[in-house]
């Protein structure tokens, strides 16, 4: 059985290319909003469609630039101000999320959101 990591090793993720930024801002206009949740998921994704994608007005996109470890900070810190308890949620759970955007989320109007708050800094405790 192999570790995640020779698993990684022996099946490297291609490279990202010009030509796969240009699709992935092609397709973060897809009208259809499951379409631009991926582009929201993805890793590859640039730090302006981040922000474009953040403002998208369907929540399932915006809950995945929130739970997308690779949102920048800026973003998370504006989505913990979002409407959804949802995407409030998604960013609470973030493993990069920044201690002053859980603090502000300690305190969030949303018993929900709370409580993730409070389950992830359980988590950080036993570990």
């Amino acid at each position: 059985m192999l570790t995640a990591e020779e698993a990684a090793a022996l099946h490297p993720s291609p490279p990202v290319t010009e030509s796969k930024i240009r699709r992935l801002r092609l397709l973060a206009s897809d009208p259809n909003p499951k379409i631009r949740e991926s582009v929201a998921s993805s890793y590859n994704t640039p730090d302006d469609l981040f922000l474009t994608l953040a403002n998208d007005p369907d929540a399932g996109v915006r809950g995945c630039v929130a739970k997308n470890e690779a949102t920048p900070c800026d973003i998370l810190r504006m989505l913990a101000d979002d409407r959804s308890e949802t995407v409030r949620g998604w960013v609470a759970i973030n493993y990069f999320v920044p201690a002053d955007v859980m603090d502000k989320l300690a305190t969030d109007k949303s018993k929900t959101v709370r409580s993730l708050v409070k389950w992830k800094s359980q988590l950080a405790e036993a570990v």
